[in-house]
């Protein structure tokens, strides 16, 4: 009898001790986010025999069990969707935000509104000096201000196109370490402590990877990850211990194009989608600016072309280029600015051409209207984008919370389990000490 309390005394406290240092783990990576907590599972053991049809049992303890990690995938797709449409919906802000930054500080549309004001302003005198030179610095800053505006929005698309290529550097290297991670799950012994690292490194790479793609995710019966891309059509990524590259293409226009051996994809989420959808929208606002400099160039010469000069002579082109990059100034006096109808003779007062192109440059689809419904359009979608970041943080912070209830270490629980856990190794110490005191009682009756 003391014998088989000697182990079952043993086996409660090797299992007391297994306990305590698990727990002591929970603990110390209670501020880990991609720690999931662990339990150790127990069973009693039991020794059965029969003897001449007498059954028998003989207790022997405890037997210690596998490390059990506890997860929900259901929560962490939940965590992985919700990352990925917010990371998306940033991106967007953030990149448009450097676009609207970049062409109100040109300040494009208040150097066309004081060109426009510098013409009103000559209307009332055609043939006064100052006001003729005033004319042509406005024309000028306006030319400075097109090309200021198109390198700026420029370098906001260089900056997006070079984020969007380290995206796809972090990308590769992430499911390459997916890939990695499911080879070592396929060779590990369930139930092991190995076994629960590893898959917590997966799922932290899984979390990492929706951060930069809206992915789809299948585990096999060891836990490995199959990742594929949510979209049309669902190409796969990492598919047990391969990974396909993911690469991207630049389009003439400046937007980019994915594909994942040689497929095209469409990412619908991630920080890479976002990255594109920037690229496309640039390449829009690119258009726009393109066409407001050539609209202006247009109507400056066109009015120019139709009217006199100061000396009766047909008025020169004010603008030259075609285009945002190359708009400049092509007048050099402000002697031959066409204030007058054509056919009006020297030093004519008419200013009958000049209210025409005063007309013409304020019209409703004029290039100062027009480049107020650019910065408007930009702030609008900010707007928007704002607004839907708002709630889409709420969705995630929510679906964090409720990953971090169903897997995050609860300090007060683990301090309780130590409590309980010391005792119950000082209570298989006491069983121990009292089967030694048993057997020493029976060694004494001899």
């Amino acid at each position: 009898m003391s014998s088989a309390m000697i182990h079952i005394g043993l086996s409660g406290t090797r299992a007391a001790r297994a306990s305590l240092e698990l727990t002591a783990q929970n603990v110390a990576n209670a501020s880990n986010p991609d720690y999931s907590r662990r339990t150790l599972s127990q069973s009693e053991l039991v020794a059965s025999a029969a003897i001449d049809f007498a059954a028998r049992d003989a207790f022997a303890g405890v037997r210690v069990g596998d490390v059990r990690r506890i997860s929900n995938e259901l929560v962490q797709a939940q965590v992985r969707s919700s990352a990925s449409d917010l990371a998306r919906t940033e991106a967007e802000i953030e990149g448009l935000r450097v676009a609207e930054t970049a062409l109100e500080q040109s300040r494009l549309f208040g150097s066309l509104v004081a060109f426009e004001a510098a013409l009103v302003r000559l209307e009332s005198d055609p043939l006064d000096p100052t006001l003729r030179t005033a004319v042509l610095e406005g024309a000028r800053r306006v030319a400075d201000t097109f090309g200021l505006a198109d390198g700026t929005l420029a370098d906001a698309r260089s900056l997006a196109g070079a984020e969007v290529t380290a995206g796809i550097d972090k990308v590769n290297g992430i499911a390459t370490e997916i890939a990695r991670i499911n080879v070592g799950l396929a060779g590990v012994r369930d139930g092991s402590g190995t076994q629960a690292a590893l898959l917590d490194a997966r799922d932290a790479a899984l979390r990492e990877l929706s951060g930069e793609l809206s992915i789809s995710v299948r585990f096999d019966e060891f836990g490995a990850a199959e990742v594929s891309l949510a979209g049309a059509p669902p190409e796969v990524l990492v598919d047990k211990g391969s990974a396909s590259a993911l690469a991207v293409s630049s389009q003439p226009d400046g937007t980019v194009t994915f594909s994942i051996g040689g497929t095209n994809v469409e990412p619908v989420g991630g920080a890479l989608a976002g990255r594109a959808a920037v690229l496309r929208d640039l390449a829009a606002a690119q258009t726009d600016l393109d066409a407001l400099a050539a609209d202006l160039i247009a109507r400056a010469n066109s009015a120019q072309a139709s009217g006199a000069a100061s000396d009766g002579s047909a008025g020169a082109p004010l603008f030259s280029g075609s285009a945002a990059a190359d708009i400049a100034l092509a007048l050099q006096s402000p002697d031959g600015l066409a204030t007058a109808p054509a056919g009006a003779p020297a030093g004519s007062r008419d200013t009958g051409n000049l209210r025409q192109f005063i007309a013409s440059l304020g019209a409703d689809d004029g290039p100062v209207a027009g480049t107020d419904r650019l910065l408007l359009g930009l702030s609008s979608k900010l707007a928007a984008l704002d607004t839907r970041r708002e709630g889409l943080s709420v969705i995630a912070q929510g679906a964090e919370a409720a990953l971090l209830r169903e897997t995050g270490v609860d300090l007060d629980t683990e301090a309780a389990d130590l409590v309980r856990l010391q005792q119950a190794f000082e209570a298989n110490s006491r069983v121990i000490q009292v089967a030694t005191e048993l057997f020493d009682t029976i060694l004494g009756l001899r």
